[in-house]
């Protein structure tokens, strides 16, 4: 359980110890477990911020960076505790796990903070998202990890789906192909949307026949000591694309393959979304379902019909990680409405995700058909309904050079027919 090098986690206290040690005393609450209903709580998952800093995924902790001292304050649990719940660190065991400092219980952590001052939440805030974008050696290795069981968890899925199954038996091959390899807890909410379902950007129902024919989205990832995988597949749930669907998969996989081309440092996430836009303007173009100059159905949004999400987003500790503190704070230069913009750095890990979807809710508003008519085949795109959505995903290390491509499932036609073939 605690087999990842500790020192990882020490250096990253004294990195921010020396950041803020003249700000005064650095205080972090771990989390607690969450009621889910009368004398049951859900699973626990660790606060992102003290797992970052410790590795420890017990509830109930405290933190206290005192200058270069570290401090690590446990729960205080008595035989009835240890009966329902089992082994819980004690002091010295803690000390030698974690490599702290000193270990307290938890009920002394008041005194101990009596009077001093402390830094300011805000302020730590944004110390640790400024660490956080930037992933360490340790936080990579885990990353790769949790890509390379999720992946394989994927591959389970494209194998075993066929028709007549429902989305809930895949959610339980991915489920299962995780829990086998350790990793105990999933990132997200799994999506697993066949057919019509795959428009529906965040399905969460899980629960609907799969039909030959149609193709299965498969949103899924699982984390390791935290750190998250985020992938997405589409794929034919017989294990053939139909022309149709071979089409408009090729513009989301050039628009793809084209953004991570050009996933460099010193690039900005917001014009690595334009770019994929372009592809997919001009994709759905040769497709017969946009008409006219490509800048125009850009800014103008009618692309925005059929690719209504973000590229890209910062991937850690939370599968929508920090995005790197105040000073990289950038405005969105572009008239597209995007919740993350930031110039690449190396050590950003981020995902890659373009798509294109037929969702009734865009294509048949009846202000958006009146606005986009001179730019947007209408007629062609209601032929469409029902085909659902395709997203392909991966997840991504800036680095000086070539970005990493953390995740290896099948995405070429070929191969993703293949994988469902064995």
């Amino acid at each position: 359980m605690y087999n990842h090098r500790m020192s990882h986690y020490r250096a990253l206290r004294r990195s921010l110890a020396k950041r803020l040690s003249r700000r005064g005393l650095i205080h972090l609450q771990g989390g607690k477990p969450v009621p889910r209903n009368f004398d049951v709580d859900y699973a626990f998952r660790q606060n992102s911020d003290f797992l970052y800093l410790t590795g420890v995924e017990e509830p109930g902790c405290h933190l206290v960076l005192d200058g270069s001292r570290e401090v690590l304050f446990v729960p205080r649990v008595d035989a009835h505790h240890r009966v329902w719940e089992g082994h819980v660190p004690g002091p010295a065991e803690a000390k030698r796990l974690f490599r702290v400092d000193r270990v307290m219980y938890a009920d002394e952590l008041n005194k101990f903070l009596r009077g001093r001052k402390r830094v300011a939440p805000s302020v730590l805030r944004d110390a640790l998202d400024e660490m956080r974008a930037v992933k360490t050696p340790g936080g990579l290795e885990l990353m790769r990890r949790a890509n390379a069981v999720s992946g394989q968890a994927h591959l389970s899925v494209m194998k075993e789906a066929k028709a007549d199954m429902r989305e809930y038996q895949l959610q339980a091959v991915f489920d299962a192909a995780c829990l086998k390899a350790g990793l105990k807890h999933l990132a997200y909410p799994s999506i697993v949307a066949a057919g019509a379902n795959s428009a529906v950007l965040h399905y969460r129902k899980n629960d609907a026949p799969l039909r030959s024919g149609d193709m299965l989205l498969i949103d899924a990832g699982a984390e390791l000591r935290g750190y998250a995988a985020d992938i997405t597949r589409t794929f034919p749930i017989n294990g053939r694309f139909t022309r149709r669907q071979r089409d408009v998969y090729e513009i989301v996989l050039e628009a793809q393959k084209a953004c991570i081309a050009r996933a460099r440092p010193g690039v900005l996430s917001a014009d690595l979304h334009v770019h994929s836009m372009r592809v997919i303007a001009e994709g759905l173009k040769s497709l017969g379902l946009l008409h006219g100059e490509t800048d125009g159905l850009v800014e103008g949004g009618a692309v925005r019909l059929f690719y209504p999400h973000g590229l890209t987003h910062m991937l850690g500790l939370d599968v929508h990680d920090v995005t790197g503190g105040k000073r990289r704070v950038l405005p969105n230069p572009t008239k597209i409405p995007l919740r993350f913009v930031a110039r690449l750095e190396p050590g950003f890990v981020i995902t890659i995700e373009p798509g294109v979807y037929f969702i009734s809710a865009l294509l048949r508003d009846p202000a958006l058909r009146r606005k986009h008519k001179s730019s947007v085949n209408f007629a062609l795109a209601d032929s469409f309904l029902g085909f659902g959505g395709i997203r392909i995903e991966d997840d991504i290390v800036i680095r000086n050079g070539p970005a990493e491509n953390l995740t290896s499932v099948p995405k070429e036609i070929a191969a993703v027919e293949a994988a469902c073939a064995r």
